[in-house]
């Protein structure tokens, strides 16, 4: 898009179907690859992407030539066909349905990137709800308790 300049940083949180920890370390890596593939084909650019063994956070720098939603549904969809396919999981692979979507500027680039790379040891401390609840709350979202993630005790 000649004459089209953008600066737009979406933080993206989506999580497996029913919360379960399918996500083996053993295949995470392949999985981040293909899904930066996937991001990269959309002409967008993956900026960072890390996660847990229930849930992924992508930081994406997104083009205004597709919407959010659409670029989710292909992540989402293609990801989990890819994961089926390869038979990293027994029984069929899902995300659930809907994710977070927050935007940044590029000042804040910097913290939101230590954020994702580090969910593992953020994880060791809360939970992925009380992480969820706060960026929700954070950024003023209004929402609805039975429209969150189904979220697990353990």
């Amino acid at each position: 898009m000649p004459n089209t300049y953008t600066q737009i940083y979406i933080h993206f949180i989506f999580c497996v179907q029913n919360r379960l920890c399918l996500i083996n370390e053993s295949w995470e890596n392949e999985l981040y690859k293909y899904i930066t593939g996937i991001v990269t084909t959309n002409n967008h650019k993956l900026i960072a992407i890390n996660g847990m063994p229930d849930h992924l956070h992508l930081l994406i720098g997104i083009k205004p030539n597709q919407s959010i939603s659409d670029l989710m549904q292909d992540v989402k969809g293609s990801s989990s066909k890819w994961i089926n396919e390869q038979k990293f999981v027994r029984g069929k692979f899902s995300w659930q349905s809907g994710y977070g979507a927050f935007s940044y500027s590029h000042s804040q680039l910097d913290t939101i990137i230590k954020y994702i790379m580090k969910q593992k040891e953020h994880h060791k401390k809360k939970t992925f709800k009380e992480e969820y609840l706060k960026i929700l709350e954070s950024f003023k979202v209004e929402y609805d308790n039975k429209y969150l993630f189904n979220f697990l005790d353990y």
